[in-house]
């Protein structure tokens, strides 16, 4: 199925080029503003279910600077299922602990991050350092791989939509304007979004106080990469180095430096001469600069008919805590699969509207952590910030079927959890190589009436993988207990969405009847409960 994908996203993905000068592009299935994280991250997700799009980004390049550096665990079991963690682990690397300096040397140093180990059912448990721009590059290697582009140095100017679809004007680089039509436009276009300010959607959040960042990214000479080094400014603010992981360059975060900000390469030296033991001379190279002021907010409503708002375009976050750019990943994450069942299976358009309830109050949420953090001035980070408790309790999607559960029960809108097993044979293996990739998986536990073929012809085209432990014929063994330590010894069947959440959690008992119903859903078809 996997070539197959490729072959058709290939395809429909060079003839959406147009030729230079060319007025008007092959229709696609969803038109991506931004080829940020965001939109990179929704692209790969499209395409490996076959579904036609084009991206396009208005910088000649990809966005550079180190930004964002932190991968937040959840984000990296993202990651994991996109096909993108391994190259990221191989780019990256922890935070080292944190050096304060003062009169000229390190007086104590810190873990400002925790360091948290990793267990049977999370692999991933600390935040990942890969600054932004390596970050993109490798999430645009891996839609290169499913045959997707991004057309560079395009802009989209303006768009209209009706019943069917939506209808795009994009400017290239040389200056021709050409119309593009798709069924649906997400705009992944960042906080100043084109898309978000056409549709008039007004942000709503809390006041920040003014103020401003200077932001670099530096390759020096006379400190250690062993360390995040930081120093404590005259007015109040900080300086701070971070060895920036898998390069021989800083980010410098200068926090209330000057009265107003100066983001020249010669005021960087100087200003780094200034507060740090450091020489003009040993800054070799300023290769980025930019200024942070301090923002925060949410649009009012994520989607407008045929036009959604994701990441920075949806809501803008204080850094502090290193959530926006994990938060807006999983936007694209938790969009991805339902364009892909409305557009290749048949789900019903309402099935978009979920996108919106379960995402919205999660930025609501993170909104609030992050400016908490923001106010305090702390920069310590701990494990209530991985996103690994993120779920979906209260979605529309979410069926929850057993009663008399306990307290700390693993239930339906939980995060699926991972779990190492193997297979009859004793191949060792994971939950999460069986959930890897854009199906749904049904996890049936001690539940030998389910029938899988039942729910094969209830799910219809939509990919579907039943896997069973225990019981005559087992797909699964648990040798050493972690699976049911994660999901329970009771016998449940458990449907699990392509994003890793618990859609459905029934006791054995009409239990294929309930997961067929609830397939039979994700393709607009219903049957008679009676």
């Amino acid at each position: 199925m996997a070539l197959n994908t490729v072959k058709e996203t290939s395809a429909a993905t060079a003839a959406a080029q147009d030729a230079p000068g060319a007025t008007s592009a092959p229709p696609v299935d969803v038109l991506i503003a931004g080829a940020g994280p965001t939109g990179l991250a929704l692209g790969i997700d499209l395409a490996r279910r076959g579904v036609t799009t084009l991206i396009a980004e208005r910088q000649p390049t990809l966005s550079p600077g180190a930004r964002g550096t932190g991968v937040q665990p959840r984000t990296q079991e993202v990651y994991d299922d996109l096909g993108v963690l391994p190259a990221a682990q191989s780019a990256g690397g922890p935070y080292p602990p944190m050096a304060l300096w003062e009169n000229g040397r390190i007086v104590r140093t810190h873990q400002m991050i925790e360091r948290v180990a990793p267990t049977p059912s999370t692999p991933y448990s600390n935040a990942l350092m890969l600054p932004q721009w390596r970050n993109a590059e490798l999430l645009h290697d891996r839609l290169r791989e499913l045959g997707g582009t991004v057309q560079l140095a395009t802009t989209l100017t303006h768009f209209t939509q009706d019943p069917d679809g939506v209808t795009a004007h994009l400017t290239g680089p040389d200056a021709a304007t050409r119309t593009v039509r798709a069924r649906f436009l997400v705009a992944c276009d960042g906080g100043a979004s084109t898309v978000r300010k056409q549709l008039a959607v007004p942000m709503s959040g809390p006041e920040l106080a003014p103020g401003h960042a200077v932001l670099a990214d530096v390759r020096l000479d006379g400190l250690d990469r062993d360390h995040w080094h930081r120093w404590h400014l005259p007015n109040g603010g900080f300086l701070a180095l971070l060895p920036l992981a898998g390069t021989d360059a800083f980010q410098m975060l200068a926090a209330a430096a000057t009265a107003e900000p100066d983001t020249s390469h010669e005021a960087i030296r100087a200003l780094l001469a200034e507060y740090t033991p450091l020489t003009r001379e040993q800054v070799r190279e300023v290769l980025w600069t930019s200024v942070y002021r301090p923002k925060a907010g949410m649009a009012d409503a994520y989607r407008h008919g045929r036009v959604f708002l994701a990441g920075d375009a949806a809501h803008i976050h204080s850094p502090a805590g290193g959530q926006g750019l994990n938060t807006s990943v999983q936007d694209a994450y938790n969009l991805g699969w339902k364009l892909g069942q409305v557009l290749r299976h048949g789900a019903p358009d309402a099935l978009l509207d979920t996108y919106e309830t379960e995402r919205r109050p999660l930025a609501a949420r993170i909104l609030a952590t992050s400016t908490q953090l923001h106010r305090s001035g702390s920069l310590r980070r701990g494990r209530d910030l991985h996103q690994l408790d993120i779920g979906y309790p209260d979605s529309p999607l979410t069926h929850e079927l057993r009663t008399g559960l306990p307290a700390d029960a693993r239930t339906a809108g939980d995060r699926a959890p991972d779990a190492p097993c193997t297979t009859p044979d004793g191949t060792p293996t994971h939950l999460f190589d069986v959930f890897r990739g854009p199906h749904f998986t049904v996890l049936a536990l001690d539940t030998p009436d389910l029938d899988p073929a039942a729910l094969a012809t209830a799910a219809g085209t939509t990919p579907l993988r039943t896997v069973r432990l225990g019981g005559p014929a087992p797909d699964l063994l648990d040798p050493e207990g972690h699976l049911r330590a994660a999901y329970g010894t009771a016998p449940t069947a458990y449907l699990i969405r392509p994003d890793g959440y618990i859609a459905v959690a029934t006791p054995p008992e009409h239990a294929t009847k309930h997961l067929a119903e609830a397939l039979e859903s994700y393709r607009g078809a219903t049957r008679s409960t009676a």
